[in-house]
Formats: C-alpha cells, structure tokens, sequence
C-alpha cells in the first residue's frame, strides 16, 4: 500500500483475477437513445488498460427512475468497446442467474457491461456500507468476484449500494479515475504551490460559500474570487443595490438566506474575498457595463462580471502557482456574456496545477478547446462540490476502511 490511506490498482495483483469495476457512465442522451456525450466513458478507458489481463465486471447506471433517459446500458456498452479498442459485452441482468453465469464463463481480458444498476430499486436507497452489504446483488455478486474498484467519483457522495456495498466483503481500491480525483482535489484544497486562488461563480450560491468558508478556515485558498449569482449575492451581503430583479432571482432560487451566509464570509475573511468592482448588464441581450457602485437598474439582469474586474481576476489568477475555478462567471449561454467566463479559463491555464470543478464550466473549457491546458478536470458535480467543501464521501470513506482491513488481514 502507499502512503496514502486507499488502495489503487497498484496494491492489488489482478492479472487472472475477476475484478467488479463501479464505473460512471451516466450520459447525456436524445430521445432515440443516442448518447450526446462520451466524455464520462472516456474516462475509464485508462482503468480498463490496467486491467487487461484480469476479467472486468462494469457496474454501472443511467439517470435514474422518471427520467426519459432512464433506459438500458447497451449503447454504453457499444461505445465502451469502441474506445477501449476491444469487445465491451452487454449482459442485460444485474445480479440474476444469467448475470452470474456470464461472469463465471469470463476468460482473462473479457470485459462485460452488467445492466443499469438503478433498474433494482434498492440500489437508489441511502444505507450503511454494512447495511448494503447485506442486500442481494452483494450476496449474489460477491461470491464471483475477487477485487472490488470505485473508480466512480461522480457518484461516491451517495452511500449507494453499489458504491459502499461491496468494501464490506471484497478487498476494494480505488480506479484510475477515482485515484486522480482524490489526489488532484486533495492538492487543491490543501493550497499545493502558493499563491492558490479559487474562482467560484455559477448559480448555485450555497456550494460556492460552503466551498469558500472550508477553504478559507483551514488555509486551502489564499484568495477566494467570486463571480455569477454567489458574487451578486455578496455584494448584496456588502451593502450594494444589486437592482430588484437579480434580488428577486436569488430568492426565487431559495437562496434569500445565503446572503446572510455571505455577509459572515466577509465579515471573516474580506481581505481574502475578491468581488466585482463592476458587472455586464443585459439590456435586449446587449452588455452595458457598470460599476457597481453606480448599478440603479431594477430590471436588468446582472449577466458578466464587467471589464474591469475581468483585468483585475485575470492578472491574480494568471499570478497564482494553484488555481481551482467552479461555475461560470456569467451567463455563458449568450456570447455576449461568456466574457468573463472565458478570460477566466485562458488565464488559469497559465498556472502550475489548475483544477476545474465540474458543471457548466467544463463546458465552456471544452468550447474553447483548453481541455489539455488543465492539471484535472473533475468528473463529479456534487461529488467535486462536497469534496471541495469538506464533506466525507461516503465512497471515499468506504475505500479508506477497506483499505484499513484489508492492511491488517495481511499482517496476520
């Protein structure tokens, strides 16, 4: 084992072996049952290489119960073997006779595709990992699988029963995926190379300020940026008229009391919390710039943070050794507000390590084509979030206890 409190592939010899991999296939998909975006199958290919000559079971899921896009793991199945450069097989049972039989007739470097794992209603129910350990796919599964990995980050905030379930009765480790996740964010939030700078704008207010309150108390972030509705927020928290209509959305949102938690932020850390000095309003989808302290406007929409505090972010952030950005500075949507976000993007590529949270920026950092410019780009959205505001995840906390037993019966 590292030094590190999990076990990743490294710790295990998993040639012959037949290893359970949770993986995070869940894709944006259209009516017809094409999937729009293959980024998240991508992700795993790295895991499945390291895995080639072991026999790889993929636990997986697709959106979830009353969504059109909950449907069968087929097309996952078809795109995985197209990336992976080998045959991906789709077994449409999660835990059944047929599941079973398949997996016991696999040879080194099969690899199958079992079927959505949220098509079993259990899976969805929040437990302990000895709670879920008890359920029937663990009971099932386990007995024909030697090694179980996480390698899916996006979804370890869930104490699901194909997350937590099976550390209980099966050495457990991480993925590649999840490996580079928890180092990467780890070494955000620590600070790594100094100075460090979070970005956070978006819409939602209450994971930004949670995000900055955790990186702030303990010494993670020198300097906290705030743009979109969280930045309208706190400027509202300081004492500005941020116009009728940006009050009401925040409201709206059910975020009214998260200004209160701004004011806290500042109150505590304003020298360390850089908000604009001016913001893009939307007049018929025209930018008007205006210095906050001049904003009058009831019914303009606050869309960008403004020029001056695009040049002001830009140089700190281009400045920083470590730079973490979540959420879009603006409403990117609509060129002419995608400023700020963008100039946001292109000087953080110009620092040491430089993370990006998830979520609608990801997006924009893939528009612009500056995928390869960044250390991590995280494949979580609430999971990143938690992550970065200091939350334990259930996943997570599952792989570090495992590892724990699984050091200890070797030392027997």
């Amino acid at each position: 084992m590292t030094s590190r409190n999990f076990l990743t592939i490294d710790d295990f010899d998993t040639d012959g072996k037949t290893i359970l991999v949770r993986v995070d296939l869940n894709s944006p998909m259209d009516p017809q049952g094409n999937i729009l975006d293959d980024m998240r199958i991508r992700s795993h290919v790295a895991t499945l290489k390291d895995l080639e000559d072991a026999k790889v079971v993929l636990l997986a899921h697709q959106s979830r119960p009353g969504k059109k896009d909950f449907t069968i793991m087929k097309p996952h199945a078809h795109l995985m073997s197209k990336h992976l450069g080998r045959q991906v097989s789709y077994v449409d049972d999660i835990f059944g006779t047929y599941a079973k039989t398949q997996i016991a007739s696999m040879e080194d470097g099969d690899v199958i595709l079992l079927e959505n794992v949220r098509f079993y209603s259990e899976e969805s129910l929040e437990r302990t990992p000895a709670e879920q350990a008890k359920t029937y796919p663990i009971k099932k599964l386990a007995p024909f699988v030697d090694i179980f990995l996480n390698d899916a980050f996006a979804v370890s905030h869930r104490s699901h029963l194909s997350v937590v379930g099976f550390t209980e009765v099966l050495p457990s480790g991480a993925g590649r995926v999840m490996e580079k996740e928890l180092i990467s964010l780890e070494r955000g939030i620590k600070g790594g190379e100094r100075p460090s700078i979070f970005v956070l704008g978006g819409a939602k207010v209450d994971d930004s300020l949670r995000v900055a309150e955790n990186v702030l108390t303990n010494g993670g972030a020198d300097r906290v940026l705030l743009t979109g509705v969280v930045a309208n927020a706190a400027l509202a928290a300081s004492g500005v008229n941020i116009g009728k209509v940006n009050l009401e959305f925040i409201k709206s949102q059910g975020y009214e009391s998260q200004i209160e938690k701004a004011k806290g932020l500042l109150s505590k850390f304003r020298d360390k919390v850089g908000l604009p000095k001016d913001v893009a309003l939307n007049e018929n989808k025209k930018r008007v710039e205006v210095s906050v302290s001049e904003l009058n406007s009831d019914s303009l929409p606050i869309n960008d943070i403004g020029l001056e505090t695009i040049v002001d972010f830009t140089k700190e952030i281009e400045n920083a050794k470590t730079v973490v950005l979540n959420g879009p500075a603006g409403v990117s949507e609509i060129a002419d507000f995608a400023l700020g976000t963008h100039e946001i993007i292109k000087a953080a590529t110009k620092s040491d390590f430089s993370i990006i949270g998830g979520g609608h920026i990801t997006a924009e950092v893939a528009h612009l084509g500056l995928e390869h410019r960044f250390s991590h780009i995280s494949t979580g959205g609430g999971a990143c979030i938690d992550y970065l505001a200091g939350v334990k995840l259930p996943g997570v906390e599952a792989l570090k206890s495992a590892a724990k037993i699984y050091m200890e019966a070797r030392k027997v």
